[in-house]
């Protein structure tokens, strides 16, 4: 069963991914004749580390870890199309990144908007994943065993497919 609810306007699935021409090989999508139109994404990574590395955060010599991660993400998010190859790159009307400090880690938000013919899922995602690895670069000399977990993309709307909410998980209760 999935943990995915979406709330598309087409229930139309995709017959085929779309990053492929008919032999098989990778292309980027042709958008060119789409209208631009308003879309927004959110999605979120999870970093795993113990209470001592937490309890350390606010006295890293490299500076906060947790506000690096933030300039990382939002430096990334504008370097998408150039990381990822079949990306377009998009002009970013807002981008941030936030942190909540939680009891086993560190969660990360971070939410996109564009004015485009195409989602802004990726830099959403790129953004989260790339703040989630500056967190992991700059508490590494305290525990190598710190854990990247979970990169999700949490919401989206706009554009043909329609708006899409991860449904939230619940942890399966024992028998």
């Amino acid at each position: 069963m999935s943990n995915v609810k979406s709330k598309s306007k087409s229930r139309r699935r995709p017959q085929k991914l779309s990053h492929y021409d008919g032999a098989g090989r990778a292309k980027m999508v042709d958008v060119s004749g789409k209208a631009p139109t308003r879309r927004e994404a959110e999605a979120s990574a999870f970093v795993a580390m113990s209470a001592a590395v937490l309890k350390a955060l606010p006295d890293n010599p490299k500076g906060n870890p947790l506000e690096v991660a933030r300039f990382a993400g939002i430096a990334a998010a504008k370097r998408t199309s150039d990381l990822i190859p079949m990306c377009h790159p998009l002009p970013l009307s807002f981008i941030d990144v936030s942190t909540e400090v939680c009891e086993n880690g560190v969660k990360l938000f971070a939410r996109a908007a564009t004015t485009a013919p195409t989602g802004v899922e990726m830099e959403a995602l790129v953004a989260a994943s790339v703040a989630a690895l500056t967190v992991y670069d700059m508490c590494k000399a305290l525990d190598k065993g710190i854990e990247i977990r979970e990169v999700m993309l949490e919401r989206k709307s706009g554009g043909k497919s329609g708006d899409y909410r991860r449904k939230p998980t619940r942890p399966k209760l024992k028998k």
